[in-house]
């Protein structure tokens, strides 16, 4: 039971993050980091922080609309994307421009660290 319960509400709380947010898959991945200004949200069902940062992620993409998008990748599901960014530790965010990799931040935050980080990227 308690590994049901463990599972059943990590993943629902990551899938219901946000209409805002979409999740990448591997096909995807290479057409949707070309855009103007992106950040990819490099995570996984079973992190706690990540899961923290999921409303923060909501939010930002609210802020910011017009001026970033706001996407993410499950690392158990894309493995590849995740060796591809040397991505060792989660939360893990990489921003792109115009499809290179920009900056990277490692780790939750707060929301308005979170803010201030991006705005030097618009």
């Amino acid at each position: 039971m308690g590994k049901f319960y463990k599972h059943f509400s990590f993943s629902c709380l990551v899938k219901m993050a946000s209409e805002s947010v979409r999740e990448l898959s591997k096909n995807e991945f290479e057409s949707a980091i070309r855009g103007e200004v992106v950040l990819v949200d490099f995570f996984a069902d079973w992190c706690m922080p990540c899961l923290m940062m999921a409303p923060v992620m909501d939010d930002l993409a609210e802020k910011f609309r017009g001026k970033i998008k706001f996407a993410k990748v499950n690392i158990e599901d894309h493995p590849e994307l995740a060796e591809k960014f040397n991505i060792v530790s989660i939360p893990n965010f990489v921003l792109f421009k115009k499809g290179k990799q920009e900056g990277q931040f490692i780790g939750s935050m707060t929301q308005e660290d979170f803010e201030k980080k991006l705005r030097d990227f618009i």
